[in-house]
């Protein structure tokens, strides 16, 4: 949940748009979504069975790696024309 939030924020602070949804890493797999942030250590456990970008968030409480990493994925999606 905190993630959640944190996301929501830099999301809202880089002028984007998203829906953002907390849940487990089963309900992440099945959920209908264009990428997954996700805590280091349930990476593991989504990254070989996703079938969206896995973006893995090292520490929730660094403000600046959730905003470069949010930030690389939206530039990532800009560069292959899925702007969300």
């Amino acid at each position: 949940m905190f993630l959640k939030i944190k996301l929501e924020d830099v999301i809202k602070g880089i002028g984007r748009k998203a829906d953002v949804f907390c849940g487990d890493v089963g309900t992440c797999l099945t959920q209908n979504c264009d990428a997954i942030f996700i805590a280091e250590d349930l990476a593991e456990h989504v990254r070989d069975r996703a079938k969206v970008p896995v973006v893995v968030i090292t520490n929730f409480m660094d403000k600046k790696e959730v905003e470069e990493k949010t930030a690389e994925f939206f530039s990532n999606q800009e560069k292959t024309n899925q702007v969300i």
